[in-house]
């Protein structure tokens, strides 16, 4: 492989930002904070460790995960209650707020409704920040631990990990077969867990979480949801995923309902606008 003269040139070209995001619709944080600071908790769930639970939110609700006992991660997937074709679309959230997400930040439906779901609120691990590893919480690049990789990378069959746990949540949760609910599970939304990319490889790695017992994300149902929530094998995946060997423990999910007037003239964002005729 020959260098080109003009390599160091080429690669100092500087980057253009894919997707400016100030022109997003605006996020009133304020009226949401002071909503969710008179709410109360309407319903509990709980993702037993290396299991998954689903739940529903109002649109207009919250719903809060909540690390309960020893450091957990969570994989997390969102669709429309009424519409399961309408689901969290993990690559567009990343290329419009970034790798990892935090307060003031989306998460964004998948076409072609590509509206927000549900918008982040409290995040008690915001202080984390980017670590001299590059890496951060809350991720949008994972896809989830699967038995299709496990069996791809290890040999044999593992039933706990997260698209398995998923899979089973959604069935139990809309009265399907497995068969008919696996299309359904998604990429997620890695809640808690601390990852990014290698700088000699750029590849995709995880450390032990930062979080600990009485940490929570917050979001608001920009939609109605239906959620479901696993427990990743892999604990605070901080050494693998889809093992029965690290230390696993339970994620908590609360819904909260605002007190009725709360929210002022706020409403649920319509599908996105484009009139589908695709230049036909």
């Amino acid at each position: 492989m020959s260098i080109p003269p003009d390599a160091e040139a080429r690669r100092a070209i500087p980057p253009v930002i894919c997707y400016p995001n100030e022109t997003l619709p605006q996020v009133d944080l304020p009226l949401y904070q002071a909503a969710l600071a008179e709410a109360v908790v309407v319903s509990r769930h709980i993702a037993a460790p290396r299991d998954a639970c689903s739940f529903e939110v109002e649109a207009g609700q919250f719903f809060r995960i909540l690390c309960s006992e020893t450091p957990q991660v969570g994989d997390l997937n969102l669709w429309n209650r009424d519409d399961l074709s309408e689901r969290f679309y993990s690559g567009k959230t990343r290329a419009l707020h970034g790798s990892h997400v935090t307060t003031g930040d989306r998460l964004w439906s998948s076409f072609p409704s590509l509206r927000p779901m549900a918008t982040l609120v409290e995040d008690s691990l915001d202080w984390y920040g980017r670590d001299s590893f590059g890496g951060s919480v809350h991720d949008v690049i994972g896809t989830r631990c699967d038995p299709y990789t496990h069996n791809l990378l290890a040999g044999g069959d593992y039933h706990h990990c997260c698209h398995s746990n998923l899979t089973r949540a959604l069935a139990d949760a809309k009265g399907l077969s497995l068969t008919e609910a696996e299309p359904h599970v998604h990429d997620v939304l890695n809640v808690f867990m601390c990852t990014g990319f290698t700088q000699d490889t750029g590849q995709y790695f995880m450390k032990a979480s930062p979080v600990r017992a009485g940490d929570t994300l917050t979001c608001f149902a920009e939609i109605n949801l239906l959620g479901a929530l696993s427990a990743c094998p892999g604990g605070d995946c901080g050494s693998e995923h889809s093992s029965d060997v690290a230390q696993c423990g339970p994620l908590v999910v609360e819904v909260l309902s605002p007190p009725d007037g709360a929210l002022g003239d706020w409403q649920s964002p319509a599908a996105n606008g484009y009139n589908r005729r695709h230049g036909r």
